[in-house]
């Protein structure tokens, strides 16, 4: 059994919501009730994707304007394309080269983005510039080496019929992924009352198919990964994966999804 998952890009909103998007804009839900700052804000979501961040802070946050931000076109235009509401703006750019003025945000966040950037520093630099004195700068990414069970289960699968695998498991490849390396990068960026927090939300599937079709989506690592593999190998992994998941009587699986979160204040 072999396969690369090597050049991987997330561009088809189409492909990304039913993989993790669904799961990520719960976990927004609670990482703004975290942070639980005041209405009538102006708002940065770098790496904003498909826009579920971004549409979260809209419906909850009361914001006076809110600007995504993401390297690919595809996503920028996916998310404008579904969301109408006046406040907010989609652009394409750089997370390690901003295309905003210093300190025109009040709240700057990113989810799910940290980890992928090539300069994590660097990107969390930025974010710091473009926030004004006194504004919060914050993030949140998976859980991939614990608490993220819809990747999690994917990867443990694949690395008893393929050890290779275990190079691209995103628990092994993003230690930035939990809560120690998450303070030292904000505290790092001259940021203060620096915070982290663990966020965890049901991920329920309706049964097997509902978990298995997302990753034939080639959206990210672990998408990738299977289908760069032939079709007897890509079954081998299938059936693997069922006999291994929590299936309950009805059919239905219920893992958690789960995140780290962190925040600071310039």
């Amino acid at each position: 059994m072999n396969g690369s998952g090597q050049g991987i890009e997330w561009a088809r909103g189409d492909a990304y919501e039913p993989y993790v998007g669904r799961w990520s804009r719960l976990v927004a839900h609670q990482f703004l009730d975290w942070l639980a700052m005041p209405r009538y804000l102006r708002w940065l979501d770098v790496g904003c994707g498909t826009g579920a961040l971004s549409q979260t802070i809209l419906g909850l946050a009361s914001p006076v304007e809110v600007r995504g931000v993401d390297p690919s076109e595809e996503y920028a235009a996916y998310a404008r394309a579904h969301e109408e509401d006046g406040r907010a703006r989609f652009d394409v750019g750089n997370a390690m080269a901003l295309p905003y003025e210093s300190g025109y945000f009040d709240v700057v966040v990113s989810g799910l983005v940290l980890n992928f950037v090539p300069e994590p520093a660097t990107a969390l630099s930025e974010m710091v510039r473009v926030t004004n004195m006194g504004g919060v700068t914050a993030s949140y990414v998976w859980d991939y080496a614990g608490g993220m069970q819809v990747i999690r289960h994917f990867w443990e699968a694949a690395a008893m019929l393929d050890p290779s695998a275990s190079e691209l498991d995103e628990g092994r490849r993003f230690p930035l992924c939990k809560p120690e390396p998450l303070r030292k990068l904000f505290g790092d960026a001259g940021l203060e009352r620096v915070e982290t927090r663990a966020i965890e939300v049901p991920a329920v599937f309706q049964d097997f198919e509902d978990y298995w079709s997302p990753f034939l989506g080639g959206q990210g690592p672990a998408p990738g990964y299977a289908m760069s593999l032939d079709e007897g190998d890509r079954v081998e992994l299938r059936e693997l994966i069922r006999r291994r998941l929590p299936i309950e009587p009805d059919g239905s699986i219920r893992l958690v999804a789960g995140a780290w979160a962190v925040r600071g204040r310039r």
